[in-house]
């Protein structure tokens, strides 16, 4: 996986779940499931993104320690995590699950908050914290 970060002071406004799902729904049509994480100041800016390139159709190893530092240098008060379900299904797998549970520890140990973690599937979505797994 080589993950790439970008790093400019973004206009984009996250304030809600419709936001975070119009910042990731370029996600929703990959044949291959690929993560995003948006980084955000305290009022839901974007600070920059990184996304991880195509891997296997069946899952994409979340870079924990790629996001915590990602985190640290943008200097990031939330972040929302996004990845795509190509199977059409958005439905939370216990691996999802159990992944979201160590990223959003990892990151509440420096002071982050993960706000979301969004599934985007073809026309259908779930959300996280819609769901209260978050």
């Amino acid at each position: 996986m080589n993950p790439a970060a970008t790093a400019s002071r973004d206009t984009r406004h996250v304030p809600d779940l419709a936001a975070a799902l119009a910042l990731f729904e370029p996600l929703a049509h990959q044949p291959h499931e690929m993560l995003a994480f948006a980084y955000l100041d305290p009022e839901r800016r974007v600070l920059g993104m990184r996304h991880t390139h195509p891997g296997g159709t069946a899952a994409v190893l979340v870079p924990v320690r790629d996001v915590v530092a990602d985190a640290i240098a943008f200097d990031t008060v939330a972040v929302v995590m996004a990845h795509n379900h190509p199977s059409g299904d958005p439905t939370p797998s216990e691996a999802d699950r159990a992944v979201t549970r160590r990223l959003a520890q990892a990151l509440n140990a420096i002071g982050v908050s993960l706000v979301d973690h969004v599934i985007l599937a073809r026309d259908r979505s779930a959300s996280f914290r819609m769901l209260e797994l978050l």
